[in-house]
């Protein structure tokens, strides 16, 4: 057994051990590493494939036999709070990449890398329990493995990686890298797994020294089997011990409420500090310090009882158990230090949250039976572009509040008047904003983590690429909301170049518009309602020509006899075109219900869809007779 301190400061403790192949007389010792690996896997119901039905945890594999196995803890003979495995060639028949690629893929594989079957090991189940996460023993089991590996002489380590809380990344940091083609979903572990590749040989990127520190000491952390300790592994529902926070420093926050300004509209990012690293701490009590702060909201207590009451909600009937598992989620860490800190400099407001992932799958605990874990993932994994933050707003925020898209580009040149306030979520203070700044600013108090770039000067064609394609990269989705009729069909000609879809909202009758260009790249441009015409054509239209080609665009025989009635009348007796809040929030959830059944894969064909209130709603369709 050896310590050897972490990046962060920490030292852990790790023994290594080898079962025998086909050794029966290790089974007892099995079945905890087993058991150990998979409540970790369960994660709380994350993953209920790894619960059996009398409420026990299996993850029963052959491969154990012949591994190598590495446990970490905090101290020799306290509770294990980690493992991963390492299996040798002498087993590559099981190895889990070569089941998950067939064995024609794999041998594939190993040979398009200059690789062969008797060179190469496999890395496998590294579970780290949640509070030792954060301190770094996944960094240390995942080193110890590699030195390991480089130790008995492997040329490669190959192994699976999920995706959904950024494994795949973190063992990119290793110098891993994914193997092309190999990333699918996997109902067991509810989300997406890539094989990942490395090579000893090569860089092990920003841990490379630790690895060849623990290919040194590897040696003196062999035990045997039968001394591995596991008899300690904690029961299901027991807290692990002896954690011990890098930092004692503690943060006393203190609720003020000073005057101010409010910020200017070229501020729309929230600032955020998580008080376990030196640098936020100091930066988030001089900002206490200030006296910037208008208002403090620390309810972490709060969410902490939610937290481990949406993972396990039959916690809910044992107060006892609640404060239990909340302790046990915190280990010894102050509620006050714990999680994030953000900071909204336009409202001068500093709110308490629990770290992203937890927060995130609180906020969207009651999407489920609608929206499963696995699905939200992949949603929070899409970028969505949004042209025309009026009417567009209410999808903006209906897709923030749903969770569909984890990233946002959202373009508008125009701010918010007066008479914007009869359709669009916003106060008298927000008068003069940028609508774009608006949308962000609302969805960002919803889930500050979301990445969101704003094209303030609107969709042009210097700004079209770049919407498009750059910045932090491409859009899954577009969502189009403007009323300039060149850009809507520029926008849809760069869509179906680049088989993206689109979805519009015309905000009449409850029209629904859905054009499928990622399946149907030739399909014409809302649905050929305009012809030939492009883009180019639609240049420095006079207002009668642009009221004509938009009424062309909606399909002027299926307008509302109200909307009707008003084009002639815009210009005269009305300012512009009619709209109402009602139908605004009607067109935000029929664009957010298109576009999470097109982004998870589900039926949302092309065409034109009617959500007519006044005809659904009629009295003749009321089903109380």
């Amino acid at each position: 057994m050896k310590n050897i301190h972490t990046t962060t400061g920490v030292a852990w403790h790790v023994s290594a051990f080898r079962v025998e192949a086909g050794r029966s007389g290790d089974a007892e010792l099995v079945g905890w590493v087993r058991e150990l690996r998979a409540r970790i896997l369960f994660d709380h119901g994350r993953r209920p494939d790894f619960q059996t039905l009398d409420g026990g945890y299996a993850d029963d594999q052959e491969l154990d036999f012949g591994a190598w196995h590495f446990i970490g803890r905090r101290e020799a003979g306290g509770p294990p709070l980690g493992y991963v495995r390492l299996s040798t060639p002498e087993t590559g028949d099981l190895f889990q990449t070569r089941a998950y690629l067939g064995a024609e893929r794999y041998d594939e594989v190993l040979r398009e890398n200059g690789l062969g079957a008797a060179e190469t090991f496999e890395h496998s189940r590294l579970v780290v329990e949640h509070q030792a996460r954060r301190l770094g023993l996944g960094i240390h089991l995942n080193a110890f493995a590699m030195g390991a590996a480089r130790f008995l002489g492997a040329k490669a380590m190959i192994g699976t990686s999920g995706t959904a809380d950024g494994q795949d990344r973190f063992h990119e940091r290793f110098g891993f890298r994914p193997v092309p083609g190999t990333r699918r979903y996997v109902e067991h572990y509810t989300e997406d797994v890539v094989i990942m590749l490395y090579r000893p040989g090569f860089s092990a990127g920003e841990f490379s020294g630790l690895i060849e520190q623990v290919e040194e000491v590897f040696p003196a952390s062999v035990v045997p089997a039968r001394h591995a300790g596991l008899s300690t592994a904690p029961r299901p529902g027991a807290a692990p011990q002896d954690l011990v926070h890098p930092s004692s420093t503690r943060l006393t926050v203190a609720a003020t409420a000073t005057s101010g300004d409010p910020r200017s509209g070229a501020c729309w990012q929230p600032v955020l500090f998580t008080p376990e690293l030196e640098q936020d701490r100091i930066g988030l009590q001089s900002l206490i310090d200030s006296g910037e702060v208008r208002e403090v909201m620390d309810t972490i207590s709060d969410q902490l009882t939610e937290l481990v009451t949406s993972r396990e909600p039959r916690l809910r009937s044992s107060p006892d158990a609640v404060q239990r598992a909340v302790a046990e989620q915190l280990a010894g860490t102050s509620p006050q230090e714990y999680g994030t800190w953000i900071w909204y400099p336009w409202s001068g407001r500093l709110v308490h949250l629990l770290p992203r992932d937890e927060f995130r799958l609180v906020r969207t605990d009651r999407n489920r039976g609608r929206i499963d874990r696995a699905q939200q993932r992949r949603l929070l994994g899409r970028r969505v572009g949004i042209i025309g933050l009026s009417v567009g707003s209410s999808a903006a925020l209906t897709f923030a509040m749903e969770g569909i898209g984890g990233s946002f580009k959202l373009a508008d040149f125009d701010s918010l008047s007066v008479s914007n306030l009869n359709r669009l979520r916003a106060g008298v203070h927000h008068l003069g904003l940028n609508k774009c700044v608006l949308a962000a600013r609302q969805m960002l108090e919803i889930d500050p983590w979301l990445d969101i770039e704003l094209y303030q000067g609107g969709l042009t064609d210097d700004t079209m690429d770049d919407f498009f394609t750059g910045g932090a990269g491409p859009i899954d989705l577009l969502v189009e909301e403007c009323d300039t009729p060149y850009v809507k069909i520029a926008a849809r000609e760069r869509a179906r170049a680049m088989g993206i879809p689109v979805v519009m909202d015309a905000n009449d009758r409850g029209l629904l518009d859905v054009e499928r260009f990622d399946l149907e790249p030739d399909r014409p441009l809302l649905h050929g309602l305009l012809g030939e015409t492009t883009s180019s054509d639609l240049k420095d239209l006079t207002h009668e020509e642009m009221v004509d080609v938009i009424l062309t665009m909606v399909d002027r025989e299926r307008i509302s006899p109200e909307l009707t009635a008003s084009i002639s009348q815009i210009g005269v007796t009305l300012s512009s075109w009619p709209q109402l809040a009602s139908g605004v929030a009607l067109g935000g959830a029929l664009t957010a219900d298109a576009a999470r059944r097109i982004l998870l894969g589900q039926p949302r064909p092309s065409g034109r869809f009617y959500t007519d209130l006044e005809i659904l709603t009629a009295g003749d369709r009321s089903t109380i007779t």
